[in-house]
């Protein structure tokens, strides 16, 4: 047999491979009128973790027209101290938006509810006494242990918090961005 010969009957036998399934088109979000910049101001208790919400938050909001360079990184010893860095950069009104993330676990002199409590009250007082948009992924889950299971099962977490921040953070600008432009044409 020649060489074509035995080239088809190989193939022949071959079964076919299934195509790739084809990737969604990626969703077309809307685009902001003015430039927006973001603080992403990060917890470094767990960084490990915590930098999940930080990765995923980048890639989704630069997917919704906010380019990386748009948006500057802060850390924080813990998530108590994230609400003063998020009032000071609101008062400079460089932002358009300031996002936090941190993860406050049983331990320490402070119990973790007091902590997440106080820390999520002051970051809507912030957000209200300043009128910029404070979004936070601060975090308290019931039980962690620093075992390897659980350390993978929230920074899994965190990225899926760091994804739905930004579809929060992304979406807020917008409806702020129409709502004040109604406000200086007199029509709201």
């Amino acid at each position: 047999m020649n060489q074509t010969l035995l080239e088809a009957e190989a193939k022949s036998q071959i079964p076919d491979t299934p195509a790739p399934p084809e990737r969604p088109p990626a969703p077309a979000h809307p685009r902001f009128a003015k430039p927006q910049r973001i603080a992403f101001v990060q917890a470094c208790w767990h960084r490990e973790v915590v930098q999940e919400a930080r990765i995923a938050f980048l890639a989704e909001i630069e997917a919704r027209h906010v380019p990386r360079s748009a948006v500057d990184l802060f850390e924080v010893p813990g998530s108590f101290e994230i609400p003063l860095h998020a009032q000071i950069l609101a008062k400079t009104r460089r932002y358009t938006a300031i996002v936090a993330a941190g993860l406050v676990v049983d331990g320490g002199i402070y119990r973790h509810e007091f902590v997440a409590d106080t820390v999520i009250k002051a970051l809507m007082d912030v957000q209200l006494r300043t009128e910029v948009p404070v979004f936070s992924a601060v975090l308290t889950p019931q039980q962690f242990h620093e075992s390897a299971v659980h350390v993978e099962f929230f920074r899994k977490h965190f990225a899926i918090k760091g994804v739905e921040v930004a579809e929060a953070c992304a979406e807020t600008l917008l409806s702020l961005e129409r709502l004040r432009g109604q406000v200086a044409a007199g029509i709201t």
